[in-house]
């Protein structure tokens, strides 16, 4: 029958020798018994590791109208979402600093600090935003990811983990924070000057104007009916009647009690600062020192002329002030009655026979006091007492000590090189420091005397003309 195997012997010593045969795979020995499912789920798994968070809460510099969320709401907002998911915030920081600049935060740079050392390994934040808007402090906080010191960014909408997908969209949003910054500098810069070529100057408008407040008249300025007149006046009294800053400056202060805006005094240099601001005229320059010209479409308080004329006098009270003589005493001495400094004035006195007298006179400034009654004294009478008050001073002063003793040392070397004396000549009597430095008061020059007033640590005082040291 087709299909039957008839010769049985030959099958047996088929079988026979085919179990001669050994294949590795068919030996046990070399089989690998594969676990059973229950035994793969019993098998250990690495822990994911906790995050602990740090609330980090930042707004601009900016006005806290011109922010989307304050710095208390979002830390409210924050802290709502820890607590309807559970996050652990170990630490809580805020700062109101710009993110425009690499490294300028200084909460930030702690929170990178404590990062690296471990106190938490996640940031909570309202926005990417918020950490960073440069591409310096963007790289920090990326670095520390690849690092494994930051496990993860939480903000209200998203989650930023240590991987590769999640990084690059972090990076793509504090680059795309940047592009904002960048185009909104560029904006603001072209708006403020379309501002400048329609005539508008921008910032606070100077002395005798005021900014109009309206919003669709921002930068305006008009003219402040109580200050313009006495502005206006400043540039004639300088340029008719020849008068200095520093008494426009008296004027101001001592005789009409001018105030500015703020409700306070002209300083000496805001009074030359609207001296020489052409604004008044009716141009400005913007940026300050950029060399642009605009014209305003203010009201000018004075014209180019009287400008220029109080240039010219200004420059002329600048050439004789660098020709003011130094006088010993002025800025090492105080008015006893009312703590103004002291101030010299020279006079000189005609004789019959043609020549003139000098005369050297120091008294209160007035700077403290319009009305100091103070009275004046002479130089020579201010060196007498002043050598007087020497005998009371303690002069063991290393430094005064060295310097006048290679003084007197240089004077000995001359005279032994001009009179042939031997260098092994009798030892000189020791130095009197005390009457080197009278003598110093009596005959020494101007900068001689300056520099040993200048080692005295108590500072003279003038009062009533008697000069006394101060306690």
């Amino acid at each position: 029958m087709r299909g039957q195997v008839t010769n049985t012997s030959a099958l047996s010593d088929a079988l026979d020798s085919f179990k001669g045969l050994r294949h590795p795979l068919w030996c046990m020995e070399n089989i690998v018994p594969r676990p059973a499912l229950g035994d793969i789920r019993r098998q250990p798994q690495a822990q994911p590791v906790k995050v602990k968070y740090c609330l980090y809460a930042r707004k601009s510099t900016e006005s806290e109208e011109r922010q989307v969320l304050s710095i208390d709401s979002q830390i409210k907002e924050m802290l709502q979402l820890a607590d309807r998911e559970g996050l652990e915030i170990v630490e809580m920081k805020r700062e109101s600093h710009s993110a425009k600049e690499t490294g300028t935060r200084p909460v930030f740079n702690e929170i990178v600090e404590d990062l690296r050392a471990g106190k938490y390994n996640g940031i909570l934040t309202w926005a990417p935003d918020r950490i960073s808007r440069n591409a310096g402090d963007l790289g920090k906080i990326v670095d520390l990811m690849d690092a494994g010191g930051l496990q993860e960014i939480r903000t209200h909408s998203q989650s930023f983990r240590n991987n590769p997908n999640e990084k690059f969209l972090l990076m793509i949003l504090g680059s795309q924070a940047k592009l904002e910054n960048d185009n909104r500098g560029v904006n603001v810069k072209r708006g403020l000057r379309t501002r400048c070529e329609m005539g508008l100057r921008p910032g606070v408008a100077p002395v005798g104007y005021s900014n109009e407040k309206h919003m669709d008249r921002k930068c305006h300025a008009v003219v402040d009916a109580l200050r313009a007149p006495v502005v206006k006046q400043m540039f004639e009294k300088v340029a008719n009647e020849k008068w200095s800053g520093r008494k426009i400056y008296q004027w101001l202060k001592f005789e009409i009690n001018f105030k500015s805006r703020g409700n306070k005094n002209m300083t000496l240099s805001s009074v030359y600062v609207v001296l020489q601001n052409p604004f008044y005229y009716g141009v400005f320059e913007y940026p300050v020192k950029s060399g642009i010209w605009y014209d305003g479409k203010h009201q000018p308080l004075i014209t180019k002329e009287l400008f220029d004329k109080v240039q010219e006098q200004l420059k002329r009270d600048r050439i004789i002030r660098s020709d003011i003589k130094e006088f010993a005493f002025i800025k090492l001495m105080l008015c006893g009655a009312c703590g103004s400094g002291i101030t010299a004035e020279e006079k000189f006195k005609k004789l019959k026979d043609g020549s003139s007298n000098r005369y050297v006179y120091y008294g209160c400034t007035r700077a403290r006091d319009r009305d100091c009654k103070n009275g004046y004294v002479r130089e020579e009478e201010l060196i007498t007492q002043t050598v007087k008050i020497m005998d009371k001073i303690d002069l063991n002063n290393i430094s005064m000590r060295e310097k006048f003793e290679a003084e007197v040392e240089r004077m000995r070397k001359f005279q032994r090189a001009f009179t042939g004396t031997a260098a092994e000549a009798k030892p000189q009597k020791e130095i009197d420091l005390r009457d080197y430095a009278k003598y110093l008061l009596k005959e020494g020059s101007v900068t001689e005397k300056r520099e040993l007033l200048l080692c005295i640590k108590s500072k003279l005082v003038l009062t009533k003309g008697l000069v006394t040291l101060e306690k």
